[in-house]
């Protein structure tokens, strides 16, 4: 009887074991997806960036622009 409690708790040990290593791997490839999207994240913000002062470029462009044509109108 004391062995078959021994074989029940080893057992038991075993599936606590394999349990924890299933977890182990789960979060390891959560925190490797994590890393990714922290990655992709900052792509994301340094295009935007880019595109932000692209578009604040061409504003100034456009407005440079179109002071000209306003010069041109006045001077008509």
């Amino acid at each position: 009887m004391n062995i078959e409690i021994f074989g029940d708790l080893e057992e038991k040990i075993r599936n606590i074991v394999s349990v924890y290593d299933e977890l182990k791997k789960k979060n390891y490839e959560l925190e490797e997806r994590v890393n990714n999207k922290d990655l992709e994240l900052q792509e994301a913000y340094e295009k935007i960036r880019g595109l932000k002062e692209e578009r604040e470029t061409i504003r100034a462009k456009v407005d440079s622009l179109l002071g000209l044509l306003q010069d041109i109108h006045i001077a008509q």
